[in-house]
């Protein structure tokens, strides 16, 4: 049997074991939110594109691991925690990277990305990335983070914001403490949430659900649940904090302000297999 055809049952296997522990819990509804910033042409003249997503909307491809591609209503796509193992099939417009390990950037970029973002300097010193690509304005947060040895490394992770239209998208990174209020001041009204929810190399569960709780995003998408029993230990203690959930049958969704749930939800996505 080829390697397609493993990867294909396996993912089927993870799906149909996935749907039955959370059949029941599936709620969507529509909501009306506020975003903190408006990211629609106001930090650089007017482009056009050929538009491959709605305006108002954002598609959402989870490709494995902590790297997700986003795509703009302009055409800009954008990988997060790029890196040399899990890749989007095409060179995106952006690549966002943190210093957690080499699943998490490349030593090796496609040389076809136009703007490279490292979420963190070698020598420790700090990054701050403000800057507008087509229709989409992105920045970043730094936080520290541990090694391997558990030895903190400062300013080595960071969280970045796409903010797209009246959406706002963070991602965690590889979030290894509890937000500060400044941090929480400078993220602002947060729609959806990429949240690591490994409970082991990252934050523990109980952390990393004060962190969502304190920023009360609509929707949260978990990633980097690569350890056995990670993704539905967490399902169920996020249900037991009140929150829907929902599983998506494909590696895609498509958000807008429309589809925003009512209810705080973790919108489940499996890898694209």
């Amino acid at each position: 049997m080829g390697r397609n055809a493993v990867s294909r049952r396996r993912h089927s296997r993870m799906l149909a074991g996935l749907g039955a522990f959370i059949a029941g819990l599936i709620v969507s509804a529509p909501a009306f939110a506020i975003c903190q910033v408006i990211a629609d042409g106001a930090f650089g003249p007017a482009r056009i594109y050929k538009a491959a997503v709605e305006t108002g909307s954002v598609r959402i491809q989870y490709i494995g691991h902590s790297t997700f591609e986003i795509e703009t209503p302009g055409g800009i796509r954008i990988a997060t925690d790029y890196n040399d193992q899990i890749r989007p099939p095409l060179p995106p417009t952006v690549a966002t990277m943190n210093g957690a390990h080499s699943t998490h950037y490349s030593l090796a970029p496609d040389p076809d990305i136009q703007h490279l973002l490292p979420g963190w300097n070698p020598d420790g010193s700090p990054v701050d990335y403000d800057l507008t690509v087509g229709d989409v304005r992105i920045r970043n947060i730094q936080t520290n983070i541990r090694g391997w040895e558990g030895d903190s490394r400062r300013l080595g992770n960071s969280i970045f914001v796409f903010e797209v239209g009246d959406l706002c998208i963070a991602h965690l990174g590889h979030l290894h403490h509890q937000l500060t209020e400044e941090d929480l001041l400078r993220l602002g009204q947060i729609d959806v949430v990429f949240a690591a929810i490994d409970n082991s190399t990252t934050l523990r569960m109980e952390s990393m659900m004060k962190v969502l709780n304190d920023i009360r995003p609509a929707m949260v998408i978990p990633m980097h649940f690569h350890f056995p029993g990670a993704l539905q230990a967490f399902a169920a203690r996020a249900a037991s904090d009140g929150y829907q959930i929902s599983m998506d049958t494909d590696s895609e969704h498509v958000v807008s302000r429309t589809n925003l749930p009512a209810q705080r939800t973790v919108h489940i996505m499996l890898p694209k297999s």
